[in-house]
């Protein structure tokens, strides 16, 4: 059986290849929500969108960052990475740049998200792993996440379950 994972990444630029992660069929995830079902729940405020965030989290054992060109210090990426570690749940971060979108466009590289917080003096980007796959081609970018994530996922889990 699949692990259940919470995707996160940054919704506009990055829908299109969060949606070819998700369609690997190794994990199960959060529902991708459509352009007009999150701008619904944006308009309720930051307490609405605090309250989607952890009912998408719910029986989640993973956090997946999809991490684009401009994932990094988003309020609500930050957002969610703080809460699945504090929920203790496994978090890693996945580069989704060479991915190609809609458009056939490949994105430039973004920084790593788990660089901007710390967990007992150290930087988390020191503890959570971010995988970045050694290919240009976006064929060969989704195979190579195909091939590693489950595993990914699991030492993620792992990891946290030490930390």
């Amino acid at each position: 059986m699949p692990r259940k994972i919470f995707s996160s990444f940054h919704y506009k630029p990055d829908n299109w290849r969060a949606s070819q992660v998700r369609n690997i069929g190794a994990i199960e995830g959060n529902k991708l929500a459509s352009d007009n079902e999150w701008e619904s729940v944006t308009q309720g405020g930051d307490a609405a969108v605090e309250r989607w965030i952890n009912e998408q989290m719910k029986g989640k054992s993973c956090v997946v960052v999809l991490i684009g060109a401009g994932t990094a210090g988003r309020k609500w990426i930050k957002y969610e990475i703080k809460k699945g570690w504090k929920d203790g749940k496994g978090l890693l971060g996945v580069c989704i740049h060479n991915l190609k979108d809609l458009n056939g466009d490949q994105a430039k590289k973004g920084r790593n998200p788990f660089d901007d917080f710390t967990v007992d003096g150290k930087k988390l980007s020191s503890i959570v792993k971010a995988y970045d796959p050694p290919y240009s081609s976006s064929t060969n970018v989704y195979s190579h996440i195909k091939e590693n994530i489950v595993d990914w996922i699991e030492e993620a889990i792992d990891i946290r379950n030490r930390n």
